[in-house]
């Protein structure tokens, strides 16, 4: 009860000093306000786009493996002179691959050009072809908003037919319904029969809704494969892990292509964890920025507490000498200051937070990013706040503390 009544009084003496001396105490609570702000804006905004970018990635799928010629990297020195020479993936290989695999539930080959593409008057440039086998959907999956996916006759027998984006229907058809209609690419008509839900931009700037995806046998009698950036993708089955995966395809690629067991491998298994831990790094970078610019001002609105809690000190020199007198202990002094000065730093980290919400309100409802103030950020918020005030409160209070009970009740301040 006494440690409660303690707490209680310290708030009371909060809000005095907020009340009696405003222009002051708003002034010196003003850099808490602001450092607090930097730094859980700069989370905020930072936690928001890490969220987006991942979920991003992981719609990639986090148990699929990707073969290409190239491997993924994020950063750092890029020994290209190692992998241009490289042979692409091949429609074949895949098919061997399949033959012999335990661990691959499905696969599926991709290679990705762009063309101009006609429908009468109407036409778009550098649009994405995207030619793909028939295990495509079931290894990337997506919706269709109408129509329908190719059957495996189809693409097994390379049909001059397309599944076009959302914005593709929108820009060429212009509202008439594309199913059944002719579509102009490679200088040759493909015929509609799907058409993808509409997704909008990714955080990378990419979208399906611009796509056309065509057979994979229809294009490789139009395309040189051997010229162009191909990718075999491979998802695993149930409870088989990526490492598991990646080592059975590693000894398989290497005895489809022949390798020796001295020879470096002329293939790449890239998988999306390269892509995370890399921006898990950018991010720890922009963290310590964040920490750094408000750092400073946290430190100015440290010096302010510790300056109000002096003139507080000070001012009720007498008052804590009576209470000395009348049996109260060091600790329950030095408690009451530290206390006060807790509570006015998270008044000030509490304004910071306020902004920080109401920027995230206004930021998500302009925009198309939704920025979102986690629970996590509140709390590291608070707990920073509730810190400077502990650290800049403890020597005006420590001071107070060890006043002179007949001293301290003499003062005529």
């Amino acid at each position: 009860m006494i440690l409660f009544k303690l707490i209680y009084e310290s708030f009371l003496f909060a809000v005095n000093a907020l009340v009696v001396n405003k222009v002051r105490t708003l002034l010196s609570l003003l850099g808490i306000t602001i450092g607090i702000f930097s730094i859980i804006s700069v989370f905020t905004v930072f936690d928001s786009l890490e969220y987006a970018i991942k979920s991003e990635i992981n719609s990639l799928g986090n148990n699929v493996l990707f073969i290409q010629k190239w491997p993924w990297a994020m950063g750092g020195d890029y020994p290209w002179w190692k992998y241009y020479q490289r042979p692409e993936a091949k429609i074949s290989e895949m098919d061997e691959l399949l033959k012999r695999t335990s661990t691959v539930e499905s696969a599926a080959f991709m290679v990705s050009v762009t063309r101009n593409v006609y429908h009468g008057n109407n036409n778009m440039e550098n649009v994405p072809v995207v030619a793909v086998s028939q295990d495509y959907d079931k290894v990337m999956p997506f919706e269709l908003q109408a129509g329908r996916y190719f059957t495996p006759i189809e693409s097994h027998g390379g049909k001059n037919i397309a599944i076009i984006g959302a914005d593709i229907a929108q820009n060429l058809y212009q509202g008439l319904d594309p199913l059944g209609q002719s579509i102009k690419v490679f200088g040759r008509k493909l015929v509609v029969i799907g058409v993808i839900k509409k997704q909008g931009q990714d955080v990378f700037g990419s979208s399906k809704d611009n796509w056309i995806i065509v057979p994979v046998n229809y294009a490789r009698n139009l395309l040189d494969f051997n010229n162009i950036g191909t990718t075999i993708m491979v998802m695993a089955k149930p409870h088989i892990s990526n490492e598991q995966m990646m080592d059975e395809l590693t000894g398989i690629m290497r005895s489809i292509r022949k390798l020796s067991p001295a020879a470096d491998d002329n293939f790449a298994l890239n998988e999306t964890d390269i892509i995370s831990k890399g921006f898990d790094q950018l991010f720890g970078v922009i963290a310590m920025v964040g920490w750094f610019i408000g750092g400073f001002s946290l430190l100015v609105g440290g010096f302010g507490i510790a300056n109000i809690m002096f003139v507080s000190v000070k001012e009720r020199t007498n008052q804590i000498g009576i209470q000395k007198s009348l049996g109260a202990k060091n600790y329950f002094i030095l408690l009451q200051f530290l206390f006060e000065s807790i509570f006015l730093s998270l008044m000030g980290g509490l304004v910071g937070l306020l902004i920080v919400f109401a920027l995230t309100i206004v930021v998500s409802s302009v925009f198309s990013f939704t920025l979102t103030l986690t629970l996590a950020n509140i709390m590291l918020g608070i707990l920073v706040s509730a810190f400077i005030g502990l650290i800049s409160g403890f020597v005006p209070a420590w001071t107070a503390s060890r006043l002179n009970p007949v001293d301290a009740m003499r003062s005529n301040f």
